[in-house]
Parts: C-alpha cells; structure tokens; sequence
C-alpha cells in the first residue's frame, strides 16, 4: 500500500514531478493547469513514463493541495487492488513495447 510518506513535500511537487512504484505500478504526480491541479498518472511496469504507450497509462486529476494529494495516494491504492492480476505480472512485459 501507497503512504502519504512516500510522496515529497508540496514544495518539491510545486517545481518537479514525482514518480515512484509499488508492487507493479509505476506512478508520476505533477502539477497542472497552472499549478491549480495534481496530475497523477499511473502505468505498469517495467518501463518508463515516456517509454510505455499512452493506452497503458491511467490519469486522474486532484485539486493541487495537501488534501489532493492524500486523494491521489487513495486513488493509486484503489487501482492497485482493484487491478491486482495487471500489477503483480506487470515485470514480465519486457518483450511487450517495441
């Protein structure tokens, strides 16, 4: 399970995105529109944002602000337990992007 802790401060999301993973999932939060909005996005492994095609990735938006941000974390949890076959055989997708 995501923890709140395991996302930097608003400071650090304020000037950079943050990608992490857990469990198969790769995650990026970053700010949008204006820095009004977090943009979290998350897709499976093994690659990268830009490397994996965009029909793999998941985008959810939140309001850009600690509650947003507790959101997101909550979010990324639901996906991964309601995902979970997708997840747990995500590694294994080496072979799978040209």
């Amino acid at each position: 399970m995501i923890q709140r802790d395991d996302i930097l401060s608003m400071e650090y999301l304020k000037k950079a995105e943050y990608t992490g993973c857990h469990q198969g999932m790769r995650y990026r939060l970053e700010g949008a529109d204006g820095g009004k909005k977090l943009k979290c996005t998350i897709w499976p492994e093994p690659f990268n944002f830009f490397t994996t095609p965009d029909s793999e990735k998941e985008t959810a938006e939140f309001p850009f602000e600690e509650e947003g941000v507790v959101k997101a974390v909550a979010w990324m949890n639901e996906r991964l337990s309601e995902e979970k076959n997708r997840w747990e055989h995500a590694g294994g997708q080496w072979d799978s992007y040209q």
